[in-house]
């Protein structure tokens, strides 16, 4: 094999940063951002976003050299990320916040309500209940991202774990706060009510991690390829056949069933934005797998079937 030339330039100013000789045509981009690396030992190899165009989309770590559109000198465009965080790491800190400042209004501490030993704990079931399936479902999720979830990209940018922070732990904090506070009254239409939402929310729970268990199943090997997900045996994962996320469209469950059960208004705020959020985040999806795959199932949509 003819080795290949790669020059890196700077996206913005188009300075030249690097020039690299004798490169193997089958190296791959993350072996060229090891090169660089050594180059430039601040710039550790999940900071650089390397691209083929200065606008375009980063290229992948797998991506190979050769089977790039270049000549035999490649050049490519460099822009710094900035400090990474890794995602197991996001997820942890995202999750854990929830689970314990909810118990700080469940436990009525004083410094939140300051109420006298009187009201100290709720007289509505409901309170209980949904203290128990809201700590369920971040400790499902902290469990997911231990034992589950496979990344495709190993980090985020590091300024972004404040502003998820702040929307993860300070809604915990906003629904716990009415849902535990004394003057709460419980759902219109009692048990009935609560039963209905606890079973709705159970099965979306089950449906949520039945996806991401099948979609972990797509890296096993350790590939970050992207695959087109498509009905297992289980029966929660037939979703497939009709959108394209249906852990989202799982997620929004969970959380129209907690708002049913709570009937509480915060909550369903945040259901609200949770569905407008993971929307966008489907609509993504389903755009990639269409450019991405000629054959993909046309008659899926993003998150909810046969509308959206």
């Amino acid at each position: 094999f003819v080795s290949s030339q790669v020059e890196i330039l700077d996206w913005e100013t188009k300075k030249q940063l690097c020039f690299l000789d004798k490169v193997e045509p089958n190296a791959t981009i993350r072996e060229i951002r090891l090169m660089f690396h050594k180059l430039y030992p601040r710039w550790y190899p999940a900071r650089q976003s390397i691209k083929l165009d200065p606008k375009g989309k980063s290229l992948r770590d797998e991506e190979i050299l050769q089977h790039l559109p270049v000549g035999t000198t490649a050049t490519f465009y460099f822009k710094d990320l900035g400090p990474q965080i890794g995602w197991t790491t996001v997820f942890l800190i995202e999750y854990t916040g929830p689970l314990f400042i909810y118990f700080l209004f469940y436990f009525r501490m004083t410094f939140v309500y300051g109420l006298d030993e009187r009201f100290t704990s709720s007289p509505h079931p409901v309170v209980n209940l949904a203290c128990v399936c809201h700590s369920f479902h971040y400790i499902k999720r902290l469990i997911e991202t231990v034992f589950v979830h496979r990344f495709s990209r190993g980090t985020m940018p590091l300024r972004n774990i404040v502003k998820n922070c702040l929307y993860y732990w300070g809604f915990a904090a906003w629904l716990a706060y009415y849902i535990n506070h004394p003057l709460y009254t419980p759902p219109s239409y009692g048990k009935k009510q609560i039963n209905f939402a606890v079973i709705m929310f159970l099965l979306c729970e089950a449906g949520n991690f039945s996806i991401h268990v099948a979609l972990s199943d797509l890296r096993r090997n350790g590939s970050k390829t992207c695959k087109i997900p498509y009905p297992t045996k289980n029966p929660f994962t037939w979703l497939f056949f009709f959108v394209s996320c249906p852990n989202y469209t799982y997620e929004v469950g969970t959380w129209i069933s907690f708002t049913i059960m709570t009937q509480c208004v915060p909550v369903g705020l945040f259901t609200l934005l949770c569905f407008i959020q993971m929307t966008i985040w489907a609509k993504d999806k389903h755009c990639t797998y269409l450019r991405e795959f000629k054959d993909y199932p046309s008659h899926r949509m993003p998150i909810i079937p046969f509308l959206l």
